[in-house]
């Protein structure tokens, strides 16, 4: 069975960096598309970013374009997040999420596959 495990949150100060890690396992991901989404507390689950295992196709929402960078190691079935520049409203639990046959890129009910989230907070 799928299984998708995000690690690498934490705290980090206004303008810091963190680097999330997303394992896949369980199956070949060759069709998936990959996302990173994020929800706040009383917030709903927002699209962060996006690509696709087959051509490393990439998309990302407004609000962390030019700051965050989603990339793949195929070999090694695992999404990775570059998050810089981070500001307080990044603050949020990440999910890593699957969608198996493609979909537009921040359709929600497309991703499938969730991980169990991992807590970035920004604070100084």
């Amino acid at each position: 069975q799928v299984q998708l495990v995000e690690s690498g949150g934490g705290l980090v100060q206004p303008g810091g960096s963190l680097r999330l890690s997303c394992v896949a396992s369980g199956r070949t991901f060759s069709t998936y598309t990959m996302g990173w989404y994020r929800q706040a507390p009383g917030k709903e689950r927002e699209f962060v970013t996006a690509i696709t295992w087959s051509t490393g196709s990439t998309y990302y929402a407004d609000s962390v374009k030019g700051r965050f960078t989603i990339s793949r190691d195929n070999a090694r079935n695992t999404v990775y997040l570059q998050m810089n520049s981070l500001k307080p409203e990044d603050t949020a639990v990440y999910y890593c999420a699957g969608a198996p046959y493609g979909t537009r890129w921040t359709h929600l009910e497309s991703y499938v596959y969730w991980g169990q989230g991992t807590q970035v907070t920004v604070s100084s």
